[in-house]
């Protein structure tokens, strides 16, 4: 039994214990959050024995072993280092961290104390995705990647109105690119590796982050491109071509369906419809990742989080997006 701590009371940690509770192994322990008035009605609420409103109190817990952080971007780093600092396993909410600096850190401090780290990035640890990685050979040499998640955000009609949440804040390391661009770069490093070079172009807000945005990356012998939007909709899959045949993707932050068109007209469904909410397949996977022993996840290494943080990096620096946490 995997003893869990929490971090953060919002919708996304709502979803992360009604897919965590469906593993037997997984239990939830104590509730973190800045306001007692938020943290006991959500650990009455989910079963929780502890509640924290300082990180030193958490870590101190010697009835947590692991904590899932779902906190906003800009103390990812902070609190996942100091936690590891004191023993706990982190499973973090994407993006990992602010910047490459600070997954860095992130990195060390768990090779330091010894304990598992990931990315919550659930996508590429879908049975789904893993059945892609099979077929990928199936569409001969590979020659573009195409990804695209365009979702226009209910908090920018706030925008529009002057309100700013925590979304559109660049004090909190968000925007389009933290929050929706990530879903697409990640599984590009999973599949493909760093590319030789990043050339990128956003659509700034006046609040100083990315509304929406696009990515062209160059491999050796192919090239990426990456569409993302908080603030427009699209309806289009993502792909994978080849020159044999094309992986067509419903949805690369979810995928739930994936066929092979090939050349001569061919179709095959790879894909299966999954059998539990999509947050459960990260949840077992770190899990697992402790159980055994292992150091880190295959797809959601350490490596493959550093890399995709590299590329984010680039594309602000020439898109002009700066936060707070890019000056310590």
């Amino acid at each position: 039994m995997i003893r869990f701590a929490t971090i953060g009371t919002s919708r996304i940690t709502e979803l992360f214990l009604e897919s965590a509770k469906r593993i037997p192994d997984f239990s939830l322990t104590a509730v973190y959050s800045r306001s007692e008035e938020k943290a006991k009605p959500f650990a009455s609420k989910h079963g929780a024995t502890y509640t924290f409103t300082t990180i030193e109190e958490l870590g101190a817990c010697e009835e947590v072993d692991a904590v899932y952080i779902a906190s906003p971007n800009a103390f990812h780093a902070e609190q996942a280092i100091a936690l590891m600092n004191s023993g706990k396993h982190i499973l973090v909410e994407k993006p990992m961290a602010s910047n490459a600096m600070e997954v860095k850190a992130m990195i060390d401090a768990a090779k330091k104390n010894g304990v598992v780290l990931m990315e919550a990035m659930k996508s590429t640890v879908m049975p789904n995705f893993v059945e892609l990685q099979n077929h990928l050979h199936k569409i001969g040499k590979i020659r573009r990647y195409f990804a695209s998640y365009c979702q226009y955000s209910s908090r920018y009609d706030k925008y529009k109105e002057g309100i700013v949440l925590n979304a559109f804040k660049p004090e909190l390391s968000n925007g389009s690119l933290m929050d929706i661009g990530v879903y697409c770069i990640y599984p590009m490093v999973v599949l493909f590796g760093k590319p030789l070079s990043v050339q990128a172009s956003s659509i700034k807000l006046e609040s100083g982050v990315d509304g929406e945005g696009v990515i062209t990356c160059q491999y050796e012998d192919m090239d990426a491109v990456i569409m993302y939007s908080k603030i427009t909709n699209s309806y289009i899959p993502s792909e994978i071509q080849g020159e044999e045949g094309s992986l067509i993707i419903d949805q690369i932050h979810t995928p739930t369906h994936i066929e092979v068109r090939y050349r001569d007209n061919r179709t095959e469904t790879i894909s299966s419809p999954p059998e539990h909410p999509t947050m459960y397949y990260e949840t077992k996977e770190f899990i697992d990742i402790i159980q055994s022993g292992k150091h880190q996840s295959t797809n959601n290494s350490l490596h493959h989080s550093l890399v995709t943080m590299e590329i984010m990096d680039e594309v602000r620096k020439q898109t002009g997006i700066v936060f707070p946490a890019d000056k310590k």
